[in-house]
């Protein structure tokens, strides 16, 4: 499998171009500061998996800021503290303050030259509009939770990209999926039949971080530790 046999490149954003789980730790600053105990950065990032995705499975058309606030209710109330919903509602529109990962806008502007490129994301849209400043290209589609009215791992989602990239003429044999999430991402476009590239940001560190785990172990066979090293790669198949 060569990176450059595919057309369209289709991409995650949040923990894969976004660095979301560091975005989490630090706009949940308000509620650990005042433990006497805060949790680690893995325990917070778990817990949090833990409320999104049973928010995302229980109330698939709750828009991303919306779901967000609930979840920074049922942390503060994992943790003994009293919240306002203004306060859960800051935390829902924090998703614009996440950074997007060193390597992202360079990568996704030498990977738009040799490819058509498309988001497949667990946001609504403003949230994404939001953070797209901090991508530095345009893309040639974007498919969201909000457009679709469901969350990865949902099938639906991986469905309906793959249905609307075959209206522009993409078959999904020329589709590369490329995200972190394995839970999210590789486990459900691996049964939509998509091909996957792992962006593996989270290497060195043990657990699976702001994502749960995923259903089997299987990982996608073209796999790197960030999208420079994607770009590397990809440079070297063309220059042989």
């Amino acid at each position: 499998m060569r990176l450059s046999d595919f057309e369209a490149l289709t991409f995650d954003v949040f923990g894969t171009l976004i660095d979301w789980e560091s975005g989490i730790v630090e706009a949940l600053r308000p509620l650990t500061a005042q433990l006497a105990e805060p949790p680690d950065r893995d325990r917070i990032l778990e817990a949090h998996a833990h409320h999104e995705s049973r928010l995302q499975a229980l109330t698939p058309a709750k828009r991303y800021q919306e779901l967000l606030a609930v979840v920074y209710r049922r942390l503060a109330e994992d943790w003994g503290l009293a919240v306002s919903w203004h306060e859960c509602l800051v935390y829902g529109r924090s998703v614009g303050q996440w950074p997007a990962f060193p390597d992202t806008p360079e990568a996704l502007a030498y990977l738009a030259r040799h490819h058509r490129l498309a988001v497949l994301s667990n946001v609504d849209n403003e949230s994404f509009a939001l953070a797209s400043d901090k991508l530095g290209v345009g893309f040639d589609a974007v498919f969201t939770a909000e457009d679709i009215g469901s969350y990865k791992p949902s099938p639906r989602n991986f469905d309906y990209m793959i249905g609307e990239l075959a209206r522009r003429g993409i078959d999904r044999s020329g589709i590369l999926h490329v995200a972190e999430s394995l839970f999210h991402d590789h486990g459900p476009a691996r049964r939509a039949g998509l091909a996957g590239c792992w962006i593996h940001r989270r290497h060195g560190q043990g657990g699976f971080g702001a994502t749960m785990p995923p259903e089997d172990a299987a990982r996608p066979a073209l796999a790197f530790d960030s999208l420079a090293d994607l770009v590397a790669a990809h440079r070297r198949e063309r220059a042989g």
